[in-house]
């Protein structure tokens, strides 16, 4: 199945896209398992700071494209099999991608979707930007756990940036870093201390995007992004 955000339709406005795009990532995630029940369409809209008939759309969306299933009366529950997909071929785009083009890529990308995420961004986004930081500091030991809320973290920033292509660009970034040479060098560096380390550098980003410090942020991710190459270098 594409991506609700590879496969949008012209007539679904830019925060409905949004909301798809952000649900669809929690459930490919697999914070949304198969089979269970998500969150409320007031939960919901209270957590994405958008009106409940959004969140109502968005999920018509997702039903039609069978990613979730409503029971009327109980909820909507996950039907899109996340690891069925991960299992599946990658997309050529991502697999042919060098580490190299990566780290191009992130550089142009996250500078700016952070300045526009600090400018954009509600209250309740940054709520749960916050719980997903604190989700990510109860991982210790699990690289992939600790991964999949960082993939997180990322995608609520992009999304709060207000600009859907945007969004749906570094979901492009995110499926290349899944899919090619930095899964394998994860798994080789992200000892207990590195998440800690990881764990105290996100916790500064949010707050510098808490507090609206577009100075602070940028500089943080353009800092981070210089030893996410020296990380690289040392295996080339």
């Amino acid at each position: 199945m594409s991506k609700p955000a590879e496969a949008a339709e012209s007539t679904i406005g830019a925060t409905v896209q949004s909301v798809i795009d952000t649900i669809f990532g929690r459930i490919e995630a697999e914070e949304y398992a198969i089979d269970e029940r998500l969150p409320s369409e007031r939960t919901l809209a209270a957590e994405l700071g958008v009106a409940r008939n959004t969140v109502r759309e968005a999920l018509d969306v997702l039903e039609t494209r069978k990613v979730i299933r409503r029971r009327a009366g109980s909820g909507s529950f996950v039907t899109y099999n996340a690891e069925a997909q991960t299992n599946a071929a990658p997309s050529a785009l991502a697999s042919n991608t060098s580490p190299l083009n990566h780290l191009v890529v992130r550089g142009i990308l996250e500078p700016e979707m952070v300045r526009l995420a600090i400018i954009n961004m509600t209250p309740r986004q940054i709520e749960a930007l916050g719980e997903t930081l604190s989700q990510m500091e109860q991982v210790r030991t699990d690289v992939a756990a600790f991964v999949r809320q960082e993939e997180e973290l990322y995608r609520q920033i992009a999304h709060g940036t207000g600009n859907p292509l945007l969004a749906a660009c570094y979901e492009l970034a995110i499926d290349s870093c899944r899919q090619n040479f930095r899964a394998a060098l994860l798994r080789r560096h992200l000892t207990p201390k590195r998440i800690g380390e990881y764990q105290q550098r996100y916790n500064t980003l949010f707050n510098a995007i808490a507090s609206r410090d577009i100075e602070a942020a940028v500089e943080f991710i353009k800092l981070h992004l210089i030893e996410e190459q020296k990380l690289l270098l040392q295996e080339m």
